[in-house]
């Protein structure tokens, strides 16, 4: 199965310049856990999460406000293709202990998958129990 046959089509993204608290805001009135930073034209440039949010915003006392998202993303972004196979999308998101995971059609986000998301389906859950094994497994603290 591809990943285009399980991503969520219509993924929220924000530009750059948009401040952390308005992202913030965007995510808790979707109920996500995660934000991709885009272009106008949907090229993407990073992503933000929840826990991006607490550590370099929440965690070093700056305003998010004034906090805008290209000072905090994630900009060494991992992509998944929409023709990407959705067991390789799950071994890659455990060999790089992340849990979401853009996809992109010829460089534009088309979409969203969620480890969740693969894991409520039967079809992938030893896959998905696998990948949330190497992604819970505790990297060398950073002191």
């Amino acid at each position: 199965m591809k990943l285009k046959e399980i991503m969520t089509k219509e993924v929220i993204a924000v530009s750059p310049d948009t401040s952390i608290y308005d992202a913030a805001q965007l995510m808790k009135d979707k109920d996500i856990g995660s934000i991709p930073i885009c272009k106008d034209n949907l090229d993407v440039e990073g992503i933000v999460t929840d826990r991006d949010i607490v550590l370099r915003v929440v965690c070093t006392g700056k305003d998010p406000k004034t906090t805008k998202c290209r000072e905090i993303m994630t900009d060494k972004l991992i992509v998944g293709k929409v023709e990407m196979e959705v067991d390789s999308a799950l071994e890659l998101m455990g060999d790089i202990q992340i849990r979401r995971l853009p996809v992109v059609e010829n460089g534009k986000l088309a979409g969203f998958v969620a480890l969740g998301d693969m894991a409520v389906n039967s079809r992938f859950d030893h896959a998905s129990e696998r990948a949330l094994s190497d992604i819970s497994t505790p990297s060398r603290p950073q002191m």
